[in-house]
């Protein structure tokens, strides 16, 4: 009862915490929102009428300079032309030419009499008839202010054949000397609109703001939409336009207001009109919104997760310890218990940490005590190999003694010999590969001589791999499986390969025979050692488990094997040459 009523106060404190600290933080942060909300923005419409303005501003002086550098290049037109003594030099025309070319937005230089004659075209190209050339209006602004450098609206060039560019026409009257004689004539310099065109084009006032070009007259010379040009005034509303050299102010000609803000290009005369509106200028305000009303939801989980956290510091190592418990009864025994708390949970916390280390430490013992089982049972199938080897041969020696054939007995004596010294090798497991090659080679003359050279073999191996470590007695089962199962029955001559090799870091060791083959049954049950028909089964089984047992699951035999072809064993393993390496593995 007592433990149920402490639980039902802890309870309410927590709870009583969680909510006042809640509600107390969302309060301060709904006012100091509601503050910066208004702070911010009226700082945003702000901001953003300056910024059009801003924008404006920068549309309006890279015009000028552009303007500026079309009055220069025409200034230097004009300045070649008096300087020429004749009109039809051809230096002049060479002149004009090159100056064209080094400006893309050069389109055409012509020089014609106050009558509409054609005096002077740059590049030369055929005129175009009935190009009604004294009613165009650079023509006529030319004619009716001599002295003033006129500056035609955006129109398609027609004066020749083939040219159909969209263009702003330069001319003034001026004079040149024709022979000696001094005479009047209209310079036009025609420049490509598309520089116009891209700096007005770059402009971007909201996903529907605009600007628009108009000359001093009222007509549009740039225009997003490019058929207002021609369609007249009546899309934008002009007459307050064009009270305006310099400001802003909102419009409503459709009902929907407009922010307007203009510029005027000196000394042309040209405006700048941006068109924005105003819904779009106060989506910043809009993002606020949104940005508040989210951040509001985000303060307020964290609020209530910190509140949570707090109040439930005070009961959170015992739940803690509850939950290691748990775990350590599912069987997970490697996740200590965070010692932190009250005193008796700390001490509580110790002593259970000290019962998981105990309990893991006769773990791992049990584990050796397996593992080392597991060795010395391989250890004894190893053993298993030889008493039938020794028997087998020395049954060889008796018969060969009783037909007399003394060499043959020396030459198996002395190979047999080698062949334990070499199982011996001091009590090592490990030897190099060169010693493991001899062994087997010796068994292979052992066994040629009993089996009457029923078969001849070749052991070839690369140079850098004689030094590998490798496991001991691992050749000598693969060979003695592959004399009786796959050449001690056949009636043609048998052959047994053994090649060794370094392959990306790996020692692989192939033993190929030409004997009968094997069905993949076969070949799974030399791996599982249930093989009983002769040879050593159990001696494929062990080098397989040896393997793998000191190399890791992914070293060990493989098979490739076809009926009445031959079968071939492959043996992978690292290739190592540092014998400390391996007996840090306990391996020797």
């Amino acid at each position: 009862m007592p433990r149920v009523r402490e639980s039902f106060r802890l309870q309410s404190i927590q709870t009583i915490i969680t909510v006042s600290f809640t509600l107390m933080t969302i309060l301060v942060v709904i006012v100091v929102s509601l503050m910066l909300y208004n702070k911010f923005s009226k700082t945003a419409e702000e901001n953003a009428h300056l910024n059009i303005q801003q924008i404006i501003e920068q549309v309006n002086y890279h015009l000028e300079l552009y303007v500026k550098g079309m009055q220069d290049i025409y200034e230097v037109v004009e300045g070649q032309i008096n300087d020429t003594p004749d009109i039809s030099s051809p230096l002049l025309r060479e002149q004009l030419t090159t100056l064209l070319h080094t400006r893309e937005d050069l389109v055409s230089v012509g020089l014609f009499t106050p009558a509409g004659k054609l005096v002077l075209d740059i590049p030369d190209l055929e005129m175009r008839k009935n190009t009604m050339l004294e009613e165009q209006s650079w023509f006529e602004s030319a004619r009716s202010q001599p002295q003033k450098l006129s500056f035609s609206a955006p129109h398609i060039q027609n004066l020749y054949k083939g040219q159909y560019k969209w263009v702003v026409s330069l001319s003034r009257m001026i004079q040149y000397k024709d022979h000696g004689t001094i005479k009047e004539g209209i310079l036009l310099v025609d420049a490509n609109f598309r520089t116009i065109d891209e700096l007005s084009r770059k402009v971007s006032l909201g996903k529907r703001g605009y600007a628009y070009i108009i000359d001093d007259l009222g007509n549009l010379v740039y225009h997003p939409q490019q058929q207002l040009i021609y369609a007249g005034l009546k899309y934008e509303n002009m007459e307050p336009v064009l009270k305006y050299a310099y400001g802003s102010y909102t419009d409503k000609p459709t009902g929907e207001p407009r922010y307007i803000t203009i510029r005027t290009v000196e000394p042309i005369k040209w405006k700048v009109v941006g068109v924005a509106y105003p819904d779009e200028i106060v989506t910043t305000k809009k993002d606020l919104n949104q940005f508040i009303f989210w951040f509001l939801l985000v303060v307020c989980a964290a609020v209530v997760v910190l509140a949570i956290f707090v109040s439930a510091k005070i009961s959170q190592p015992l739940r803690r310890l509850e939950k290691s418990v748990q775990s350590v009864g599912q069987g997970d025994f490697s996740t200590p218990i965070h010692v932190s708390g009250a005193h008796e949970v700390v001490q509580l916390s110790k002593r259970f940490n000290f019962m998981l280390h105990r309990i893991r430490q006769l773990m791992d013992q049990i584990i050796h005590e397996q593992e080392a089982k597991r060795k010395s049972e391989l250890d004894v199938l190893q053993s298993q190999i030889n008493p039938h080897f020794l028997y087998n041969t020395l049954n060889s020696v008796v018969r060969l003694a009783e037909k007399g054939k003394k060499e043959e007995i020396v030459a198996t004596i002395t190979s047999l010999s080698k062949f334990f010294r070499i199982s011996l090798s001091k009590g090592k497991n490990i030897i190099t590969l060169e010693e493991e090659l001899e062994h087997v080679r010796h068994y292979l003359i052992i066994q040629q001589i009993r089996f009457k050279n029923k078969f001849h073999y070749a052991i070839e191996c690369e140079e850098e791999a004689l030094a590998c470590l490798t496991l001991k007695l691992i050749l000598q089962p693969i060979v003695e499986n592959a004399i009786h199962h796959g050449i001690e029955k056949m009636s043609d001559e048998g052959f047994i390969r053994i090649t060794a090799s370094l392959q990306e870091k790996r020692l692989v060791i192939k033993i190929a025979d030409n004997g009968l083959g094997m069905t993949r049954q076969i070949m799974d049950q030399l791996l599982t050692g249930s093989v009983r028909s002769g040879g050593s089964g159990v001696g494929v089984k062990n080098v397989n488990e040896r393997i793998r047992l000191y190399y890791g699951k992914n070293f060990g035999l493989s098979f490739e094997s076809e009926l009445e072809e031959g079968t071939t064993v492959t043996i992978t393993m690292p290739a190592e040459r540092n014998e400390a390496e391996l007996q840090e593995r306990g391996m020797s």
